[in-house]
């Protein structure tokens, strides 16, 4: 009894003792080198926030580092265990991701300047941590790829094709309601007025935004890595078939009902209801995919 008294008293004793100076040059250095990258990145970080503010089709980037910060929470315990093997690997990887920096900032290239940010955290990870550190957590830091807006270039070849393709749907669906259709390009020419399917209804904002939730979704609920990926995939064609469907709707409007409501009311509230029609799709996914065993996880 009067040994378990001591080393109670011992392990208060221990839990009250002031930090050595080891450990303060080590938290010392760890805020020193995040008051660097902060201030390298201050400016980068601050237009990636205002894009997510202004630009519709990015505004999902606000749930992202939360998710990744949660992320590296729950695993806190896995990586406590993890041991540390600091690697001269990842100060390339630090001076590789400045470079791109560099690139991007001088080059007026927003997309190299924001994806450098993942390489030096990568690289400080890999550097400190080790590559046990660095595959422990792999998944949180790909996952802020997810809040970068895709460069312009990119985003025109992208969102072109989405508004050929969902012009082509919506007019081979519309004649089966009784609406004749010209189309021309992503114009559809209707008896009432003409629809130009303009970069805005393309649907690539309902296509990030639900394959982002689709990866959230997968996590939490999902413990193998195939229906991961599977709910992933599924969640582009679920979004392209939504934009059809919305604009479907909106022409069987302007025929039908009122093409001024229709392009305006109707259109806007369109968009939510089939967000919210493409989730429980994709829900209807995931529980389609339960014929086969699977392990899952608690919410």
């Amino acid at each position: 009894m009067l040994t378990t008294v001591t080393q109670d008293a011992k392990a208060r004793q221990s839990a009250q003792k002031p930090w050595l100076p080891r450990d303060r040059k080590l938290l010392g250095g760890a805020l020193l080198i995040a008051a660097l990258v902060a201030a390298a990145y201050c400016r980068v970080l601050a237009k990636l926030v205002t894009d997510w503010w202004q630009i519709a089709d990015f505004s999902h980037g606000f749930l992202v580092p939360p998710f990744a910060a949660y992320v590296l929470w729950r695993k806190r315990d896995r990586l406590l265990a993890t041991g540390i093997a600091p690697s001269w690997s990842g100060v390339a990887l630090v001076f590789f991701g400045l470079l791109v920096l560099l690139l991007g900032v001088y080059g007026s290239e927003l997309f190299l300047s924001r994806i450098s940010l993942v390489m030096v955290l990568a690289g400080l990870v890999l550097g400190f941590g080790g590559r046990k550190q660095l595959a422990e957590m792999r998944f949180a830091l790909l996952v802020l790829l997810l809040a970068i807006p895709i460069p312009a270039i990119l985003y025109t070849q992208i969102t072109f094709p989405l508004q050929i393709l969902a012009s082509k749907l919506a007019s081979d669906l519309l004649p089966l309601f009784g609406v004749p259709v010209l189309r021309e390009g992503n114009v559809i020419q209707l008896p009432a007025m003409s629809l130009e399917v303009a970069e805005a209804c393309s649907g690539i904002r309902s296509l990030m935004s639900l394959l982002t939730l689709a990866i959230f979704y997968g996590y939490f609920l999902e413990r193998s890595t195939w229906r991961r990926v599977a709910l992933a995939f599924a969640s582009l064609p679920i979004a392209i078939a939504a934009n059809a469907v919305r604009l479907l709707g909106t022409g069987l409007s302007v025929q039908y009902w009122d093409p001024e409501k229709a392009m305006g009311f109707f259109h806007e509230f369109s968009g939510w209801v089939m967000f919210l029609v493409s989730l429980a799709c994709l829900v209807g996914v995931d529980q389609a995919m339960g014929v086969f065993p699977r392990k899952r996880r608690q919410a």
